[in-house]
């Protein structure tokens, strides 16, 4: 007679080995559990405030409104496909907007970036007295919100009731700052921004060890050389990040041209692409070719983004900083 296994010995070996998949089960719920939590309300945000926005801007820039006879009839929304991002290519005013966006962004870029480095690098020094006070000094000007930061602008650019274009007349000199929009727009965003970023570099100087900073004054470097060959190569990060996002908002420029409009002719309405789409929107009301020219601006900035972030990082990777005691010697 053969004998028989007991009826519990499968059943007792599915429990075994279920006992560990349901420990790594509930391992893995606590180890995800949290950051799904915490991160459900940014992409909940970043969905509804992102990219259902831009699903919908690209889905008016596929269509068009014809209205039959005078105007007076009914509007009918029609399929065009790329037929509104034709238009806007082929608009010499969008592609105005996009060569004025480059003298500015030639003109601001570099201007706000060196001199909101060189005050952080003087703030950093200790030759500096009251560093608070300067902190808080420069950085007041980006407190103050855009449009109210253009209107003082414009009071202060207009002739007859600025009291800085009476100061220069008096003086014999005579002086027109809105007979071209270029400098006066770039004196208002340099005004507003290079604070802010300042602060971004200061912060980044102040993380860099003392340490390091000690050592090159040994060798005997000076403050300037200190200031050029270890400071600045240890802040490449924070100067990358700060390049990238002043692109993207110098693409988004707005507020300082539309305020200039309304009291200097030489601005009209479509001197940046954002106001060529503000005004095929609100003025115009063809929201497909202002929905085509916002996805290209967007095209535009990811691109100018790309390029920027490879080129930087093309050359951080070629060139290093040096922090040994021998470099700065």
């Amino acid at each position: 007679m053969t004998p028989t296994l007991p009826t519990t010995a499968p059943t007792a070996a599915r429990a075994v080995s279920a006992a560990p998949s349901a420990r790594t089960a509930a391992a893995r719920r606590r180890r995800y559990g949290a950051p799904t939590v915490l991160l459900a309300p940014f992409f909940v945000l970043f969905t509804t405030a992102t990219l259902v926005p831009i699903g919908y801007a690209v889905y008016l820039s596929l269509f068009t409104e014809h209205r039959s006879g005078l105007g007076f009839g009914g509007s009918e929304t029609v399929f065009t496909g790329l037929g509104n991002y034709t238009r806007a290519l082929g608009d010499g005013a969008f592609r105005g907007g996009f060569r004025n966006l480059a003298q500015y962004c030639l003109l601001y870029i570099p201007l706000m970036m060196c001199l909101a480095l060189v005050l952080a690098l003087l703030l950093d020094s200790a030759l500096v007295r009251a560093r608070r006070f300067f902190q808080l000094a420069l950085f007041l000007p980006h407190a103050v919100p855009g449009t109210i930061a253009a209107l003082v602008w414009v009071y202060l650019y207009t002739p007859g009731i600025s009291p800085v274009i009476g100061a220069l007349n008096s003086a014999g000199a005579v002086a027109d700052l809105l007979g071209h929009p270029l400098p006066a727009v770039v004196n208002m965003a340099v005004w507003e921004w290079t604070g802010y970023n300042m602060v971004i570099f200061f912060a980044a100087l102040q993380a860099i060890p003392r340490e390091v900073l000690e050592a090159a004054r040994v060798d005997g470097a000076g403050p300037l050389r200190t200031a050029l060959s270890i400071k600045v190569p240890l802040i490449r990060s924070s100067l990358t990040v700060v390049g990238l996002f002043t692109v993207i908002g110098s693409l988004q420029l707005f507020t300082e041209p539309m305020i200039l409009h309304g009291t200097t002719p030489s601005v009209v309405s479509t001197w940046s692409p954002n106001m060529y789409a503000y005004t095929a929107a609100f003025e115009r009301h063809d929201y497909g070719l202002a929905a085509a020219s916002s996805v290209l601006l967007a095209l535009a900035a990811a691109a100018l983004s790309f390029v920027v972030t490879r080129a930087t990082r093309t050359r951080s990777g070629r060139t290093r900083p040096q922090t040994e005691t021998g470099a700065v010697a």
